[in-house]
């Protein structure tokens, strides 16, 4: 029988111990921490995910400001907006959501954030600073991963660790994370991605499969052996009749073939997702203690 790794959970007990530590930081009158996020465009998924993850950081007890621009905004206003956010003291971290418009350059305005408030961890410097082992914002989500691998203290090392996807937001990171010489890695790792010939092959052989496609329902249950970790990191938004909003989230993961044959797997919603707004609070609060940059 398969475990559930309930990331709701799981966030839920970190943003509660985050909000213990900003209480006792007010009580000693100490800096409160302060998020923001810049939110270009009209985007209906962009716009839940920021909404989540200011309230999120209300609830923490942490200051926060949204910063709404339009879809016409040109990639120089953009910029400046950042630049601003770089100067203020009072701000401690802050995210630009993506996708952008598709006329502005992500790679530009993440390389104009400043690798001290880059608490998503894209930045070119701090994913340097990963790889090589030294104080950085590890990029959210594979962030979260690492956590609930260690929660649910699900042994990686020795294990063959597929990884689906090599985005610079997910699937590299997390590939990195999992071969490290740490509590949680030691994985022997294979990167799989479009171009890989034969995946079943490799899924078929994996102890811990973590997806990251995008793919919505990519993998099936003839692609993966018994008693597997599979990890869904897959949020693709669609049109549904069953939901309040019209809409409702699925994942990489055909979950309801391929749960029975996994010791634990992640749902969607409510596995991965959490985690990635709980790390982007611990982020955030490392950065206002000033404990990664001095």
């Amino acid at each position: 029988m398969y475990q559930i790794i309930d990331g709701k959970k799981v966030a839920n007990e970190i943003q509660e111990n985050i909000r213990q530590e900003v209480n006792k930081l007010s009580q000693e009158r100490k800096k409160i921490p302060h998020i923001a996020a810049i939110l270009a465009g009209n985007d209906g998924a962009s716009e839940t995910y920021v909404n989540n993850k200011i309230k999120a950081a209300e609830k923490t007890g942490f200051q926060s400001t949204l910063i709404r621009l339009h879809e016409q905004t040109t990639e120089k206003q953009l910029i400046e907006e950042v630049e601003k956010l770089n100067q203020n003291q009072d701000i401690d971290g802050f995210i630009v959501q993506l996708p952008l418009p598709k006329h502005i350059n992500e790679q530009k305005i993440i390389e104009t954030i400043h690798p001290s408030k880059d608490i998503d961890g894209f930045h070119p410097i701090n994913l340097g600073r990963m790889l090589l082992n030294l104080p950085c914002y590890v990029s959210a989500t594979p962030y979260g991963i690492i956590e609930l691998l260690k929660y649910y203290q699900i042994e990686t090392t020795g294990k063959h660790c597929v990884v689906i996807g090599r985005s610079h937001i997910v699937g590299s990171p997390i590939s990195i994370l999992m071969a490290k010489n740490n509590p949680v890695g030691n994985a022997t790792v294979t990167l799989c991605h479009s171009k890989t010939k034969n995946l079943k092959h490799y899924t078929l052989q994996a102890d811990i499969l973590i997806c990251a496609t995008g793919s919505p329902h990519f993998i099936t249950a003839e692609m993966v052996k018994y008693e597997t970790v599979v990890i869904d990191v897959g949020t693709t938004r669609i049109k549904s009749k069953e939901s309040k909003s019209g809409h409702k989230l699925i994942g990489d993961v055909k979950f309801d073939e391929v749960a029975p044959k996994c010791s634990y797997i992640t749902p969607v919603p409510g596995g991965v997702g959490p985690m990635t707004i709980a790390s982007l609070l611990k982020n955030t609060l490392l950065a206002a203690k000033k404990e990664i940059y001095k």
